[in-house]
């Protein structure tokens, strides 16, 4: 799916579709209790970092990427498993996830040209966390998917069991393809001149369909700002998700069959995802990737072209303006 849009038409459409409404109109959130929470000076919380991308355009342009946010809503009515998500989900991630999305939507608004979100917009599935995607998502909103979306209940009811698999993203996705405003596989939006290329990889792989799609984009020559969830895996990144997790994911590398190699250290080693990074690698109009998912802020350099950047936890006030020049 591609779209090409501008500043104008983009903020008429975020705006114009409900993306920042009065609290009151969303599904309740432990943040909308003013006793709890008194008012603080405006966007005081936000802690954004600061890229700079050299492409040669004619007119700089700004994007606030942000990731991360884990709403974690459910309405009265919703099953017993969801209410029990909603009191600890809620607790663990603070409370204050849409007010942290409000500030950053509104800042954006101020001070940036466009948004891109990569991902974990909600924590798992509910009625009310699919109304908080209609109401801040317009219709040509630049994002991705992450594994939470995908997520029918944390796993507590273990029904299905195939989590963190392609069968189990497919008892939902026609269900988020319907939520979301865009296509969650793979979407094309060119932006000033620059395509912004949004891919499903929450699992931290690619298919062989997604790398031909992407093949088709290259043939329009032009750069290229790839945008998912899951970062590649590098050295750098490794490091700075390890410090962070405290080897929380060891898990994923203590499988008797893995064996880490170079910049593969727990990227998964498929042969369509290894081929489409060594591809990359040396496609000269790729210029960036922004992605989410480790709740870091880190960058390193991914290719002689491009750096890739991670942006940490939109819950916690954190996001990256993203100068192109």
């Amino acid at each position: 799916m591609s779209n090409n849009i501008d500043r104008r038409n983009f903020f008429k459409r975020i705006t114009g579709a409900g993306a920042i409404l009065a609290v009151s109109q969303s599904p309740a959130m432990a943040e909308d209790n003013p006793s709890v929470f008194p008012k603080r000076g405006q966007y005081e919380r936000l802690a954004l970092a600061f890229a700079t991308i050299e492409i040669g355009l004619k007119k700089p342009f700004t994007v606030l990427h942000i990731s991360d946010t884990h709403l974690t809503a459910a309405y009265p009515h919703e099953n017993e498993i969801k209410q029990r998500l909603k009191e600890s989900r809620t607790q663990c991630f603070g409370g204050r996830q849409e007010e942290a999305l409000r500030d950053s939507l509104a800042w954006a608004k101020e001070h940036a040209d466009y948004v891109v979100h990569t991902g974990d917009l909600i924590d798992w599935q509910s009625e009310a966390n699919f109304d908080l995607v209609r109401k801040y998502f317009g219709k040509d909103i630049c994002g991705c998917v992450g594994n939470h979306e995908f997520s029918i209940d944390m796993g507590i009811s273990k029904n299905p069991k195939q989590e963190n698999t392609e069968t189990y993203k497919d008892y939902t996705r026609d269900l988020l393809q319907k939520v979301y405003p865009f296509d969650i596989s793979f979407q094309s939006q060119v932006i000033n001149g620059v395509n912004f290329i949004t891919l499903d990889d929450v699992y931290g792989t690619v298919t062989p369909h997604q790398v031909a799609l992407f093949k088709e984009e290259v043939k329009k020559n032009i750069p290229i700002v790839l945008c998912m969830h899951v970062p590649f895996t590098t050295d750098q990144i490794w490091r700075a998700s390890q410090r962070f997790w405290e080897n929380k994911f060891a898990s994923d590398i203590n499988d008797e069959n893995y064996t880490p190699t170079g910049d593969y250290k727990a990227q998964k080693t498929d042969a369509t995802t290894r081929d489409f990074i060594a591809y990359l690698k040396k496609e000269p109009l790729l210029k960036a990737i922004l992605s989410g998912h480790l709740h870091v802020t880190v960058e390193e350099q991914f290719s002689p072209t491009a750096r890739q950047y991670v942006v940490g936890s939109n819950f916690l006030f954190h996001g990256r303006e993203v100068l192109f020049v």
